[in-house]
């Protein structure tokens, strides 16, 4: 009797082992500020508690993500899935999953599937588009250019410097593909770019230790060329009469998105967590930082300022290769150089 008493007070624990060891476990790589990982925690609890049978294990790498990814594919424990974006994507692209036949993919801005794609292969679910745009003080220019005629006059005209100016070859893009050049081999519009410093931009003389943000802020700056991620602190610190409007001409594409290694050992499980993070109510916990516009279309339309989505229409998604990190640090070597 007692040793039919002793298996009835076990049978609970031995059901609870074999719940837990019937859970499949897949880890999860993101970087992110304190906002978005609160976020990304909240996701992963509402995931977990809709799907029992998986435990996801969150790796926040907030510093040197890729070097840190790059180490872990090196040894064999790629995360199964990983938080990327467009400009890194071509150097693992042999390790990761093809999402090419992700069911929703019509309810994404076709440039953000572009972007994440290589070699006619979709590698990851973006999560967000990133372009730039002007914030300008409207107490120093009114006008609203639409083409770089306009803007030249413009800045002309400005009380203040017109505009910011960034010796980083990103910031030059616009001006470059507005041109119609080719970003790796600008000429015209790099002499275009280069002759804004000193005549309608800051120098690194007039900024000191300040940054162009912090320029614009202070009421020095008229445009100021940035992307959303500037939003929410301008909309916090500025002082003065302002607003956002479209660059006057086209503007580079990035994104990010949820990618799946290739060498998972839980992909069923791995997609199912990169279809709830991708869902239009995770995307939309993302839109509520005021950090980034979703690449969801019908998300993104629930934003605040519609200029965002605006400038997506006249952007164009950047097609890189596995050597464009090392191809853009030798164009802002060469830059600086041409400037000094």
């Amino acid at each position: 009797m007692l040793k039919k008493l002793l298996i009835l007070l076990l049978i609970p624990f031995i059901l609870c082992a074999c719940e837990k060891n019937t859970k499949e476990e897949i880890t999860f790589s993101s970087w992110g500020s304190v906002t978005e990982v609160r976020i990304i925690n909240k996701i992963i609890s509402d995931f977990e508690h809709e799907n029992p049978d998986i435990k996801v294990n969150f790796l926040h790498i907030p510093q040197n993500y890729f070097q840190k990814i790059h180490l872990l594919f090196a040894s064999s424990q790629a995360p199964d899935v990983i938080f990327i974006n467009n400009l890194y994507l071509p150097v693992y692209a042999s390790r990761l999953e093809d999402l090419s036949n992700f069911a929703a993919k019509n309810s994404y801005y076709p440039e953000s599937l572009r972007a994440l794609s290589y070699n006619g292969r979709l590698l990851a679910i973006p999560r967000d588009v990133s372009t730039l745009v002007f914030y300008r003080n409207r107490d120093l220019i009114s006008t609203t250019p639409v083409n770089l005629d306009e803007f030249m006059q413009v800045l002309k005209s400005a009380p203040e410097y017109g505009v910011s100016y960034e010796r980083n070859v990103y910031y030059m893009f616009p001006y470059v593909m507005t041109m119609g050049e080719d970003i790796y081999n600008p000429d015209k519009s790099l002499q275009f770019y280069t002759n804004l410093e000193g005549r309608f931009a800051p120098t690194p003389a007039d900024i000191g230790s300040l940054t162009q943000a912090q320029m614009f802020l202070d009421g020095k700056i008229g445009l100021y060329l940035s992307g959303r991620w500037m939003y929410p602190k301008i909309s916090e610190k500025a002082d003065f009469d302002w607003d956002v409007i479209t660059f006057p001409g086209i503007v580079p594409l990035d994104a990010s998105g949820w990618a799946i290694s290739a060498d998972s050992k839980h992909k069923e499980q791995a997609q199912k967590f990169v279809n709830y993070l991708s869902s239009p109510k995770s995307s939309e916990y993302f839109l509520n930082t005021g950090l980034v516009v979703p690449a969801r279309i019908e998300t993104s339309k629930k934003i605040d300022n519609k200029v965002f989505l605006d400038a997506i229409a006249g952007a164009r998604a950047i097609q890189v290769d596995k050597d464009y990190r090392k191809t853009i640090d030798k164009m802002n070597k060469q830059f600086y150089s041409s400037m000094e």
